[in-house]
């Protein structure tokens, strides 16, 4: 089969299903870590909540709570890269088992395929996964940078060196989430691209649901409304 014969498998529809689930991708992507004037994101809003942390870890004794933090978020990129490559792993047996995916589709009735398309389908799912996998490690490796940046900040905090280190800390820590963040969508779009199995209209639809559910939960949540709020001194406020 000639790359001519592979490409007309596929109707202009579907690429024109990929491009808009590329385009939201890296757009939404690019909205989040480039807000607006004005309009912060709950990604840059929490970047200041680091800054602010590791200047409170200065004067902060002992800083054992500190420590677990960074703990917990290790632990917590170490989950989901696990679970990105026992995906990848699934779906590589899917790729060499695509007569029986085919089968599947035939009996929900779904239009049949030559194997290449099935392949091809799942590939976009396995790139997405990849791409959230290498994210998810360099976090946690990030992690592990910041728990050393924080570990060499002096423990008196009139040492001239504290605060310039615990900005380091801050920064390699924001690096850190906004890795971990990309491959969160990476894992979101590897889900929204498994619709593509049923038809590029359904790919379609659930990439731009993606994009707005992504949108509403970094501009327009009850969450990002909590971290704008300045609550009143001395008295926690506890949401509705």
């Amino acid at each position: 089969m000639t790359w001519i014969d592979r490409a007309l498998a596929f109707a202009p529809l579907d690429y024109l299903a990929v491009a808009v689930l590329l385009a939201g991708w890296m757009w939404i992507g690019w909205r989040i870590e480039n807000p607006a004037p004005g309009r912060p994101s709950v990604s840059a809003l929490m970047a200041d909540f680091r800054r602010d942390w590791m200047r409170q870890m200065v004067t902060r004794q002992p800083r054992v709570f500190d420590a677990q933090l960074i703990s917990i978020m290790r632990q917590g990129t170490s989950f989901f890269a696990s679970t990105a490559v026992i995906a990848v792993g699934g779906g590589l047996a899917l790729i060499g088992n695509t007569d029986r995916l085919s089968d599947i589709a035939q009996d929900l009735a779904i239009t049949s395929a030559p194997a290449l398309v099935w392949e091809v389908k799942i590939l976009i799912v396995l790139l997405f996964l990849s791409n959230a996998f290498l994210k998810f490690v360099w976090a946690n490796r990030l992690f592990g940078y910041c728990a050393v940046l924080m570990a060499a900040v002096p423990n008196e905090p009139e040492d001239a060196r504290c605060l310039p280190r615990a900005a380091q800390a801050a920064e390699i820590c924001i690096t850190a989430a906004r890795s971990f963040n990309k491959g969160l969508r990476s894992t979101y779009f590897a889900l929204a691209s498994v619709a593509w199995l049923i038809g590029p209209l359904a790919l379609i639809g659930a990439g731009v649901l993606t994009v707005a559910v992504l949108y509403r939960r970094e501009f327009a949540s009850h969450s990002r409304a909590v971290l704008l709020t300045l609550p009143a001194e001395g008295r926690l406020d506890t949401a509705s």
